[in-house]
């Protein structure tokens, strides 16, 4: 437990001053984040506050991995997932910078490159004897060896999935910083408990670097983590889930995510159906801005509900 607080605590600072020294780079490079005209009014004030910023969590990650990376070699898939994802977002961020528009790389471009990286950590996965094809089924606490073949693709549209749902959360100042930090932090509890080492320091790393860019990223936020961040943590909860042989406990832990998602699904399917919404805007999080929650309270609402499904999770396993 003293190893993972030491390196929470280093993860946090070495964060911290990048930032400092990061922010105003991306300042100065115009490095600006561009609002939809469809999204909130109140959001285009934002226009133009660095953006990007998860290239912070990403370089501390790799500093800090690098030391843990020599003394546990299991932790390398962990982190090399996890910046696969963040890339993706990174090439899709300098896209919409590039043309000044919200677009960024096609969807189908952005997708294929997700389902490349995903692919490759499923093969390291089932070609591991430490994890193979076992999954853990919640609440019946019971381990069920599931057929390569359907566990491969099974691993893929988990690892798709919850990259997209965590990249859905980031909309609202510090929101997807926030639930991110407490469903990494749940899922590090979790291997401290299972007595899983790389699991452990690597979620204490990437909650450290979560808790220094949350001190730059709550609203107002002075920069946000654009795609490379929220692909980048999307990919650390995936990696860590699906190392655990725990994927199934994503449906309780990052009940926020999938509600996120499920509100944008819903809403689209509804709209094409009817011409009608059923929210005011979706993600969901848009929805109870538009209500008149303050982004302030938005962020403080998801954050205890994930934190109370959190605990939650912990208790079942």
């Amino acid at each position: 437990m003293k190893s993972e607080l030491k390196i929470l605590v280093v993860s946090f600072c070495i964060t911290v001053v990048l930032s400092l020294i990061i922010i105003p780079i991306l300042r100065k490079l115009k490095v600006g984040q561009i609002e939809r005209k469809e999204g909130p009014v109140s959001h285009l004030q934002k226009q133009g506050t660095p953006t990007m910023g998860g290239i912070i969590i990403a370089i501390t990650i790799i500093i800090v991995g690098i030391f843990l990376a020599i003394k546990i070699n299991a932790i390398i898939p962990l982190i090399l997932v996890s910046l696969g994802f963040g890339l993706i977002g990174c090439i899709d961020d300098s896209t919409k910078l590039r043309y000044q528009n919200t677009k960024g790389i096609s969807p189908s471009a952005k997708m294929l490159g997700l389902l490349v990286i995903s692919v490759i950590y499923a093969l390291v996965l089932t070609n591991t004897e430490k994890i193979g094809t076992q999954t853990l089924i919640p609440i019946i606490n019971v381990y069920i060896d599931i057929p390569i073949l359907i566990y491969i693709p099974f691993a893929i549209c988990t690892m798709l999935a919850t990259t997209n749902a965590i990249n859905l959360t980031d909309g609202i100042d510090g929101l997807s910083t926030s639930v991110s930090m407490i469903i990494v932090a749940c899922l590090t509890v979790i291997g401290i408990i299972k007595g899983e080492p790389e699991v452990a320091l690597f979620g204490s790393l990437v909650s450290g670097a979560c808790l220094g860019f949350l001190m730059f990223n709550l609203h107002p936020a002075k920069v946000f983590m654009g795609d490379t961040g929220s692909l980048l943590l999307g990919g650390v909860i995936v990696s860590m889930a699906l190392y655990l042989k725990m994927p199934l406990i994503l449906v309780i832990i990052a009940i926020v995510p999938v509600l996120e998602t499920l509100s944008v699904i819903i809403q689209v399917s509804y709209f094409r159906k009817t011409g009608n919404r059923i929210f005011k805007m979706a993600p969901l999080h848009h929805h109870f801005e538009l209500s008149g929650w303050k982004e302030s309270t938005v962020v403080s609402v998801f954050s205890l509900i994930t934190l109370i499904a959190c605990i939650i999770g912990i208790l079942i396993i």
